[in-house]
């Protein structure tokens, strides 16, 4: 896949996620996702859907990167960049737990570079795919004056 007019650095997160996607555990759905989560020293962090019959428990991609990278001991809000590939007509984009973890674990203007197997891009962030979050500063009401 050769995304023109994406930088480089954004092509090779794309196409880890798509490597990524190989890796999904779909016995259920079929539906392979994947995710490539750039952290600040330039490594990266694999993700992809894990199904379980019980379906609660299923994992997203995007969370399985995240929480792989923190398990790996890397600290939250210091990711630079998250790609997410699948096999959708657009680019496919995170859902709303995963947004939410985004938010939890990212900082708001991180971009987040979603794709699809025909080559198809779009370029957002944490906040904007999740505007009106609730964030750990939701947790702490302001003393009233």
């Amino acid at each position: 896949m050769e995304n023109n007019n994406l930088s480089e650095l954004y092509n090779t997160l794309l196409e880890a996620s798509k490597e990524a996607m190989k890796r999904a555990y779909v016995p259920y759905s079929n539906f392979q996702v994947g995710a490539a989560l750039l952290d600040k020293d330039g490594n990266i962090h694999y993700g992809c859907n894990v199904e379980n019959a019980a379906y609660g428990p299923t994992n997203c991609a995007e969370r399985t990167a995240l929480f792989r990278a923190i398990a790996d001991g890397k600290e939250a809000r210091t990711f630079k960049a998250i790609a997410v590939m699948g096999d959708t007509d657009g680019p496919i984009t995170p859902c709303g737990v995963c947004r939410q973890v985004l938010v939890e674990l990212c900082e708001l203007d991180m971009p987040v570079i979603m794709g699809n197997l025909k080559g198809d891009w779009e370029i957002t962030t944490v906040g904007d795919l999740l505007p009106g979050a609730f964030t750990p500063s939701s947790l702490h009401k302001e003393e009233q004056a």
